[in-house]
Parts: structure tokens; C-alpha cells; sequence
């Protein structure tokens, strides 16, 4: 095709996702049409910080509206790392989730289970409010991508997935493999709930941030349990699997200043 560009990002989906034009086109799955039910709801309440749904191609592919601006990547860049990025990324999710409001799913809708807060919940989580998930102009998040996770859950857990992978919650040692040095990771949690509102008694924020913390990997070892090589790669890129072990050590020994940094 004319202009094509294959798009950096994604594991599962990595070199499958191309734009041409203003369009990007990437795998569809079996949640897609739900997803876009989805992103014509929240687009509809005036919130454009999602990619416009165009259409799903004989080729198994959909069809999303590309949305301009930066995405980071590691080794993040410290224009990526600032605390106004933070605070716009979670005023992004905030504003998602009010959007989510009475969105009613299509019959037969279908979600994954992957990410999902396992209590459910009254609004639609994104579960994966990553750097490389977010679209930035001028160092303010504008946008978020890649819906394929997005399912029912509570704010809470959306917001502590968030937290562990844009603070980071991580050892220092792991948050270094991503580029990022010298982040004080009391300071950005304050950042987190204060951009989200949250009112005072913010403890529910670190038992959420808890149950994902000791949830950690689950996700990446069910992948590497089927042989999924990308998903492999990544694991020890990132180092290893012992990574989710360091961050439960460094969240134990850090979890009562945690709790006294976000009030």
C-alpha cells in the first residue's frame, strides 16, 4: 500500500499494526466489536482521548482513526518521565472512566479476562495504561491506545495497574531497565492520587496497588506457559520472571512510606 508504515509497539501484536494515511489498521480478535461499541460511547460524551473506531476489512483487521503525537518507548525519555506527564496521563484515565458511564455493551459482548479486576466493577478499566500506550503531544498524554485488555472493573484497579508501570512500582534496579533513574516513587504515587482526585483515606489506592503487585506475571507466565515467543523475548529483556519476585520484596519493605506519601 501507498505510505504504509508499520507502527512500533505491542508484543502480541508486534509488526502487525501499520498506518496508511490517517488510518491504522492492526489484528482484530473476538473482543473487537465490543471494544468498539466501547470507543463510540466515550467518543460520543464529547471525550476524544481514544482512537476513532472506522470499520472492521475482510482481512481480519479493524480500522481506528490515527491519532497524531509521540509515544515513548524504552529507554523511556525523560521528557516521558516528568510528573506533568503523569499527573496528564492519569487525568486521561480519569476522564475515561467518567466517560464510561452508562455504556451499555452490545448483545454478545465479549471482554478479555487477561488483565481484569477479578471483582468486576461499575466502570470499563483499560488494564494496560502503559507509556508505550499512551499518545503525548508537547509532553501532555492526550490519548490512550490499544484496547485489547479493556473489561468491567473498579477505578481503583485501573488506577494501581497504571501506577505499577508509570511511576513505576518496581525495584530500582528493574525501573532502570526502562530507562528510568532517579524517579522517586513516593512522591510520583502523590502525584497519581492527586491527579485522579482522590478524596482523603487514599488507602484503598495501595490495596489495590497490593493485589497487583501480588498478582504479578501471572499474565506473562500463562504466555510463556504456550510457547508465545514474543512474550518470551520480552520476559528476559526485562529480567526475568525474578523481576515480580524484586518488586514484591521492594513493595513489602516500602509499603508503610507508600502509604504515608499518598495520605
Amino acid at each position: 500500500m501507498p505510505d504504509e508504515e508499520v507502527l512500533r509497539g505491542g508484543v502480541a501484536n508486534a509488526g502487525a499494526v501499520r498506518r496508511v494515511g490517517d488510518v491504522v489498521l492492526r489484528p482484530a480478535n473476538e473482543n473487537s466489536a465490543t471494544i468498539h461499541a466501547l470507543l463510540r460511547h466515550v467518543r460520543s460524551t464529547g471525550f476524544a482521548g481514544v482512537p476513532e473506531p472506522l470499520a472492521f476489512d475482510p482481512f481480519g483487521e479493524e480500522r481506528l482513526a490515527f491519532i497524531p503525537g509521540k509515544v515513548p518507548f524504552p529507554p523511556f525519555p525523560r521528557w516521558s518521565q516528568t510528573d506533568d506527564a503523569l499527573a496528564s496521563t492519569v487525568k486521561l484515565l480519569r476522564r475515561f472512566h467518567d466517560a464510561t458511564a452508562g455504556f451499555v455493551a452490545p448483545e454478545g459482548a465479549s471482554w478479555s479476562g487477561e488483565m481484569a479486576d477479578p471483582g468486576g466493577g461499575d466502570v470499563i478499566c483499560h488494564n494496560d495504561v502503559c507509556p508505550e500506550n499512551v499518545v503525548f503531544q508537547d509532553g501532555i498524554a492526550v490519548a490512550m491506545l490499544d484496547f485489547d485488555f479493556a473489561a468491567p472493573g473498579d477505578r481503583l484497579w485501573d488506577l494501581a495497574r497504571l501506577a505499577l508501570m508509570t511511576v513505576p512500582i518496581d525495584a530500582p534496579e528493574d525501573a532502570a531497565r526502562t530507562g528510568r533513574i532517579g524517579l522517586d516513587p513516593f512522591v510520583r504515587l502523590r502525584v497519581v492520587a492527586d491527579a485522579y482526585g482522590l478524596a482523603p483515606n487514599r488507602a484503598p489506592l495501595l490495596d489495590a496497588v497490593e493485589r497487583n503487585v501480588a498478582d504479578g506475571g501471572a499474565f506473562l507466565q500463562r504466555r510463556i506457559d504456550r510457547g508465545e515467543e514474543a512474550f518470551i523475548a520480552m520476559t528476559e529483556q526485562m529480567g526475568g520472571m525474578g523481576r515480580y519476585d524484586r518488586r514484591r520484596v521492594w513493595f513489602a519493605a516500602n509499603r508503610s512510606q507508600l502509604a504515608d506519601s499518598i495520605g
